[in-house]
């Protein structure tokens, strides 16, 4: 880190125990990103009514290279938890930007169109055909929307094809019609 960590109390007493907790999650944090310019933390004891506690709340402000990181509004009403959940937050944006700056976008899978083509109601499984003609299991712990009981053969689905052990798997099947566009039989 190019400056050293600012930590800041209010409304309490500074605490060496806190600050220590404090600096070693932002050393952990400088080892996810060695590029960290710097990170102020902010612990304050918040004035809250009577019939509750007094819950820690805590700020984090982190830069880096293009980017300011902000953690707002985590409140415990014990410090450490706080102090826990704060840097959590913050780790997961962190790593928001370093798989940003590798190109490792995360991949959302492609949902297909299709429609239900053959159906066993006792055994609780069914074949989507999707537009390109390949064809797919199913489950009924498959569907995502509607009942097993409503399919019907023709019945217009979007899924999500995964490769199964068995072969092409249909998941998050979902009924009603998406946009099929020339789904045949």
């Amino acid at each position: 880190m190019k400056q050293p960590v600012q930590i800041t109390f209010h409304g309490m007493d500074r605490s060496d125990a806190v600050e220590d907790a404090v600096r070693k999650r932002v050393e952990h944090l400088d080892r996810f990103a060695s590029d960290v310019m710097s990170c102020r933390v902010v612990v304050d004891l918040l004035q809250k009514h009577k019939h509750q506690g007094r819950p820690f709340g805590v700020r984090i402000d982190l830069t880096l290279p293009g980017h300011e990181l902000v953690v707002d509004r985590v409140e415990h009403e014990d410090v450490y938890v706080a102090l826990r959940d704060a840097f959590d937050d913050m780790t997961r944006q962190l790593e928001d930007v370093v798989r940003q700056r590798r190109g490792d976008e995360k991949q959302h899978p492609r949902e297909l169109h299709g429609e239900v083509v053959r159906l066993n109601d006792d055994g609780g499984f069914g074949f989507i055909r999707a537009a390109d003609g390949q064809e797919y299991y199913f489950g009924r712990d498959n569907l995502a929307s509607g009942r097993f009981e409503q399919l019907q053969i023709g019945t217009a689905v979007q899924f999500i094809a995964e490769l199964a052990a068995q072969g092409l798997q249909a998941k998050r099947v979902s009924l009603g019609k998406h946009g099929m566009g020339g789904v045949q039989a």
